[in-house]
């Protein structure tokens, strides 16, 4: 799933701002490769803060997310001319990220009012113990009894 598309970024940014980040020829049209990349790069981003609270892919995608994946995508179209107007938006996006990989922000919820499915995060599960004490052991583990106590 994708977080916003090429015209997510039009609208936001306007032709004339893609035509001059991604059409390297100096042509006067958009290069969609070169937005597609931008735009996996940064569901790639938000991806690695999400994935620990959210069960991915989301099955809809919130408002806040969409605008915050058109600043990274942004971010990146940019390379090395950054402006600070678009250093700022990908850092306010990253550490709103920040934010909700931590429990302090959600995405909030989607179009219909339901919240995205949370990730039960890491799980273990340690089975039975090697060895115990003072009670018997169950199954195949053993017990410390024998060793701790002085031979008769």
């Amino acid at each position: 799933m994708t977080y916003a598309v090429q015209q997510d970024l039009v609208d936001r940014f306007g032709t004339d701002e893609l035509v001059e980040l991604t059409n390297r020829a100096g042509g006067a049209t958009i290069d969609a490769n070169v937005v597609a990349k931008a735009l996996q790069d940064a569901d790639d981003a938000i991806n690695a803060y999400l994935a620990s609270r959210y069960k991915l892919p989301l099955a809809t995608v919130p408002a806040i997310l969409k605008r915050y994946a058109c600043d990274v995508a942004r971010y990146f179209l940019y390379e090395d001319r950054v402006t600070e107007v678009v250093r700022e938006n990908y850092a306010a996006a990253i550490a709103f990220l920040k934010d909700v990989a931590g429990g302090k922000a959600s995405i909030g919820a989607d179009a219909a009012g339901a919240e995205p499915a949370q990730s039960q995060g890491a799980q273990a599960d340690a089975g039975d113990r090697t060895f115990s004490v003072g009670r018997p052991s169950k199954g195949t583990a053993g017990t410390l009894d024998d060793y701790l106590s002085p031979p008769s």
